[in-house]
């Protein structure tokens, strides 16, 4: 692992790397303050934008695949961290228009979360049509350990930009390449390798993840995640891609046989260097993976090697098998023009003369010079809205000593004030009269409070739900004058579909799905009050399970059998308030 570098001042670096793309490419238009690109011709009234992005370090990933063909717009957080939401956010306004955009991310917690929060307050408050595309193509990490989060997201990724780009450039809808992105997501299937981890500039040297001379891992991630296995002594590179290909073809290896490859129509091979590896060396590493096929009668359809999804300087690489079809094929070859591109890469654009504006009133264009749309024809009942509202913060925050109390035994113990941070945010929102009975406009108020000062995963969940809340505001029939109790419950559901978009976690994992799930179902067919029954009876169910995500995966069984989750605690804590304050009025 080297430490030396000749940059390590992270974040000029990570801003620097991306004006050098707008510099060479004057197509390419920066917004060093959101640390965006956008393909400067595109035309996002014609064509369905595309955007992805994620932690720097990945490059070319994802800002180098901006392009004819390719991305519209990449959005780049600081080195392996996600991008925020309001950069997300932002690139979707310089760029969306009437014929879609589509968001394309790697699964990981915090892309996931902040892309898809993204997604819905564009929906929210610019009315825009937004979808969303998870990747993730690992299997190195089989089935077992990935659990409910899923694959890790890898170089196949690249594959899906080059693809889902050819169709977006030939004018195809959003939901058409939507679906094709989902068939080929279905289709991949990557692992890595790697002789060591990387070093991230401007950070101390960690030599307790350092490997040894005669060691290297097997199933590495590309933030320096661990892998399935540290092979010692290092193998011979034969014996080394007969195992990662076993990873990747073995059918009776139920724990990664993602997918079927024996009847696939047309197989594509790519070859990705981690960074770190010359070309000629990954050049004898491609022919050695080729031959390697040989006895599992696989002869790629389409080879494409090179420098395409890094982890830094990493001295690994990766093999991604693709499953895909004859149009899968065409989309790959169809030409493109972009830096990070170069696999039989044809240009058939002439230098246009956009420039390289870097401000980010430049980087607007399309639906980004318009305004909020948050007025409605659906108003609120405004003071049973207070009411409850107001009602539901305060039994809050005189819950806060108890779900921390929970929280501190199965968790890290910032449970309570997270949740009392942002009921005292909606407070102080609902005191400033700023609520009126415009529902849209109200509810967006809401959810912005609730980002604003919610963090964490909790505040990434409650943002993301709350945002859905007010876009499921815009679905509702004309006829829908007032908000009546039907027509929450029909929103609420809306908005819980959109939170199981979000995360893995589902009634039975504890988590504080276990109380809203219930309680939203229970909603459509019967009273607020027996829906808040419903959810104090999934919260009390908590305790008798074991945890499925968060940090109390890691305490052990008999510990989380003395409390309930702290979230659907919390969850219930807002929904009893919400009944109290209806009953009153």
């Amino acid at each position: 692992m080297s430490a030396k570098h000749f940059v390590d001042d992270t974040e000029n670096l990570v801003v620097d790397a991306l004006e050098s793309l707008s510099l060479a490419n004057p197509d390419l238009i920066l917004d060093k303050q959101q640390k965006t690109l956008r393909f400067g011709p595109h035309d996002e009234n014609s064509q369905v934008s595309l955007i992805s992005g994620g932690g720097a370090g990945h490059e070319p990933a994802h800002a180098a695949f901006v392009g004819e063909g390719l991305l519209t717009a990449a959005v780049s957080g600081n080195i392996f961290a996600s991008p925020s939401v309001s950069q997300i956010l932002s690139a979707i306004r310089a760029v969306g228009g009437t014929s879609g955009v589509l968001l394309i991310l790697k699964n990981y917690t915090g892309d996931v979360f902040h892309f898809l929060l993204a997604a819905e307050k564009a929906r929210a408050l610019y009315g825009l049509q937004v979808e969303t595309l998870i990747v993730g193509d690992d299997v190195s990490v089989g089935k077992k350990r990935g659990g409910k989060v899923g694959r890790r997201g890898l170089a196949g990724t690249v594959l899906v930009h080059k693809s889902l780009g050819a169709m977006a450039a030939q004018g195809k809808s959003l939901l058409e390449i939507k679906a094709m992105g989902e068939k080929i997501v279905s289709g991949l299937a990557t692992v890595g390798v790697s002789l060591n981890h990387v070093h991230i500039p401007g950070r101390p040297s960690n030599s307790m993840i350092s490997l040894g001379a005669d060691e290297l891992e097997l199933g590495m991630g590309i933030h320096n995640e661990p892998g399935c296995k540290i092979l010692s002594p290092r193998p011979s590179l034969s014996e080394l891609v007969d195992t990662m290909l076993g990873q990747l073809l073995d059918p009776k290896d139920a724990d990664r046989a993602y997918v079927d490859f024996a009847n696939a129509g047309y197989i594509v091979l790519l070859v990705n260097n981690l960074g770190g590896l010359s070309v000629l060396e990954l050049s004898a590493i491609t022919t050695s993976v080729v031959r390697r096929l040989e006895p599992f009668k696989i002869t790629p359809k389409r080879i494409i090697q090179g420098t395409l999804m890094t982890s830094l300087d990493g001295p690994g690489f990766s093999i991604t098998l693709l499953a895909g079809n004859e149009e899968i094929i065409t989309y790959l070859n169809a030409p493109c023009s972009s830096p990070g591109w170069t696999s039989h890469q044809v240009n058939t654009q002439s230098p246009r003369e956009s420039g390289n504006p870097t401000n980010t009133s430049d980087l607007t264009n399309g639906a980004g010079n318009e305004e909020k749309q948050t007025k409605s024809e659906t108003m609120l009942s405004l003071s049973v809205f207070i009411s409850a509202v107001s009602s539901a913060c305060r039994c809050v925050i005189a819950q806060e000593s108890l779900i921390t109390e929970y929280d501190t035994i199965v968790g890290d113990g910032d449970c309570g004030s997270t949740l009392t941070r942002g009921a005292e945010a909606i407070l102080k929102l609902i005191s400033s009269s700023r609520p009126t009975t415009n529902a849209l406009g109200t509810m967006i108020q809401v959810a912005e409070t609730i980002e604003e000062s919610m963090d964490g995963t909790s505040g990434a969940i409650f943002g993301i739900f709350f945002n859905a809340l007010a876009a499921a505001i815009r679905t509702l029939p004309a006829t829908t004058k007032t908000l009546d109790a039907d027509s929450w419950a029909l929103i609420a559901l809306s908005a819980l579909a959109s939170l199981k978009n979000a995360t893995a976690a589902r009634v039975g994992d504890r988590t504080l799905m276990d109380a809203l799930e219930p309680f939203i179902l229970s909603l459509q067919e019967h009273s607020l009050e027996d829906a808040v029954k419903d959810a104090e009876r999934g919260m009390e169910t908590t305790q008798r399970m074991i945890p499925a995500f968060g940090r109390a995966v890691y305490v052990s069984k008999e510990m989380c059998k003395k409390v309930p989750d702290p979230g659907a605690v919390g969850i219930v804590a807002i929904v009893s308030g919400l009944l109290s304050g209806v009953v009153k009025k």
